[in-house]
């Protein structure tokens, strides 16, 4: 395949976000100046305030259409309940925890204390957050606090629609991201990357799993291709992720919350998918997302070698420590295992895994002598924030094992000259790059009708 060329994007690679964005990341700014904080531990506490800005956005909206459906005798005029704001992908949100409450309290120092006390009541009224927002805004000075609070109660942000301030989301995330604010930035897959994945797998119905799933970003995605062709995502799909660092799998169940999303995310040890499979999702998934660690060379091959469900196609050598030689090929084969019959799936591979010799090539044959392996494009170096190394993009379809016409053909596409230039060290896919790899994956699947 020809590459398109490069471009180059002036100021602000998230296009579609308003440039006010980038002023609201001097409030970052505004911390490392002004505090002994490290960006580790105030990244969190921002994010925190903007979930709650934005659920309170989403509260006011859907009290204005819970009063116009009582008005249009669309429903009862009753009190209104929890469920009534569910359905409007709201949280009723108790008078204390809404922002411009906050703001409008007496500055008697106590700030920290009753934005702590805001994300409690919230947690207390959304199960699935429990435990999982911020708690620490004590340790800011009250002058701060309220600085940082009245950046994000501008006019825009008032009135931003949930879409929009998903994007402001994903962009603090990635900026945090650049910073290696966490991990060394590895929990954030840049958007571009998430968009190539979902518009080749299109997940639409059904179980949606990430078994690396990190700030829930293949989540949010899915959310945005779904609602896109004017469908709810919670009455279309159950998400599902695995994340070891619990920290991270916060910030996952914020991001799906922002968004107006829920998901069952496991972490900690027992999210450790080597060697685990907490939500029994073998042979289930109608998607399965990731971009897991690469090149791993510490899992105990003792504890992996019986396991013939989730590695049917056994280890990919064994090193003179008992240790797995390299955990790609493990990656590959979980993936494969969870899905179901027409299951698909789209994960982010070092380049290395392709060409891989000795046992690995040996494991590389048995997948893709089942026919499953569907697409498989070249990803040049500088997409990801904190890495340089170029990836691929690998892609399953199990429906296709079944189907004589596809069984032996896999489209392979070399995208390394297809790019962006958002900055000196970062790359991205342009929107129309983005529909042309998609342009090519329905032509190979003989959907010409789409093109």
């Amino acid at each position: 395949m020809k590459g398109n060329g490069s471009s180059t994007v002036e100021g602000n690679h998230f296009e579609r976000l308003p440039q006010f964005e980038t002023d609201l990341w001097k409030v970052a700014d505004n911390l490392r100046a002004n505090s002994n904080l490290a960006s580790n531990e105030y990244f969190l506490p921002i994010l925190g305030l903007i979930f709650l800005r934005h659920a309170t956005n989403r509260y006011y909206a859907a009290l204005a259409a819970i009063e116009e459906d009582k008005a249009a005798s669309r429903m009862p005029d009753r009190p209104v309940v929890e469920a009534d704001f569910r359905r409007r992908r709201a949280l009723m949100l108790p008078e204390a925890a809404r922002y411009d409450v906050l703001l409008e309290m007496p500055k008697d120092g106590n700030l920290g204390a009753a934005v702590t006390a805001a994300m409690e009541a919230v947690e207390d009224h959304f199960p699935p957050l429990a435990g999982q927002l911020p708690k620490d805004y004590e340790r800011f000075e009250d002058d701060v606090l309220e600085e940082m609070m009245r950046t994000f109660d501008s006019e825009a942000l008032r009135t931003a629609s949930g879409d929009a301030f998903g994007r402001i989301y994903e962009y603090f995330l990635a900026e945090f991201s650049k910073q290696g604010a966490h991990d060394n930035g590895e929990f954030f897959t840049p958007p571009s990357i998430v968009q190539t994945i979902v518009n080749v797998i299109e997940p639409d119905h059904g179980i949606v799993f990430d078994p690396a799933c990190g700030s829930g970003g293949m989540f949010v995605q899915s959310s945005h291709f779904i609602e896109d062709d004017g469908e709810d995502t919670m009455k279309r799909v159950t998400f599902f992720g695995h994340e070891k660092n619990e920290t991270t799998a916060k910030l996952a169940q914020i991001n799906l919350a922002v968004h107006g999303l829920q998901g069952s995310i496991r972490a900690g040890n027992e999210a450790i998918t080597y060697y685990k499979d907490p939500h029994e999702l073998v042979g289930k998934c109608d998607f399965v997302m990731a971009n897991p660690p690469f090149n791993v060379d510490e899992v105990d091959a003792e504890k992996v070698k019986n396991d013939k469900t989730r590695l049917p196609f056994g280890l990919p050598g064994v090193n003179k420590a008992k240790k797995v030689s390299n955990a790609n090929y493990l990656w590959l084969q979980y993936f494969y295992s969870y899905l179901s019959e027409n299951g698909r799936a789209g994960v982010v591979m070092s380049s290395q895994a392709a060409s891989a010799g000795w046992d690995e090539a040996k494991v590389r044959q048995k997948l893709v002598e089942t026919g499953a392996v569907d697409v498989m494009i070249d990803i040049r170096g500088n997409f990801f924030y904190t890495r340089t190394v170029p990836c691929q993009l690998w892609f399953f379809d199990r429906a296709k094992e079944r189907d004589p016409e596809r069984a032996d053909h896999v489209l392979m596409l070399d995208a390394r000259n297809i790019y962006r230039k958002v900055s000196r060290a970062i790359f991205d896919f342009s929107p129309e790059q983005q529909k042309n790899i998609a342009a090519d994956d329905w032509l190979y699947r003989g959907q010409v009708d789409r093109f």
